[in-house]
């Protein structure tokens, strides 16, 4: 049963990531003001309630796991771990709520693109963390072969 919240829960929190990066992309590239004040509302709610859950479900469940495992794939899974949280509480959690302010107050102005900067690399770097910790946990359940 934990095996199976752990995957989907990864799963989730990693495609919601991809979500939100992916739509802030398109929206600054091709939407309004109006647009990117929408997709940034969106993330906040109910975007983040849902990846909070999803990556607290991930983190415990893979501790949880991990008790009973060793070696190189658990271990790498264990550092990059802390590194994911931290980069989503201090990080993407804090430009998600201030974006948000700032495009529902229509504050489109240099602060806001840097802080929209800073958000889509933490995010990229979470994404790359989070792929790679869904590539080591299907090596370990042997559903992926190990590259040669």
């Amino acid at each position: 049963m934990n095996k199976k919240v752990h995957s989907i829960a990864s799963l989730l929190a990693t495609l919601t990531i991809a979500t939100f990066f992916l739509s802030t992309i398109t929206v600054e590239l091709f939407g309004s003001h109006e647009a990117i004040a929408r997709v940034k509302h969106l993330i906040v709610i109910p975007g983040l309630f849902i990846l909070v859950p999803a990556i607290a479900a991930a983190g415990g469940t893979g501790r949880f796991l991990s008790k009973s495992r060793q070696g190189k794939l658990v271990d790498a899974k264990k550092k990059r771990m802390p590194f994911i949280a931290a980069n989503g509480l201090l990080i993407l959690i804090p430009c998600a709520i201030v974006l948000n302010a700032w495009a529902s107050g229509e504050r489109f102005d240099g602060m806001f693109y840097l802080v929209q900067g800073i958000e889509l690399l933490a995010g990229a770097v979470n994404l790359t963390l989070m792929s790679l910790n869904i590539r080591d946990g299907l090596k370990l359940a042997g559903k992926k072969q190990p590259s040669v």
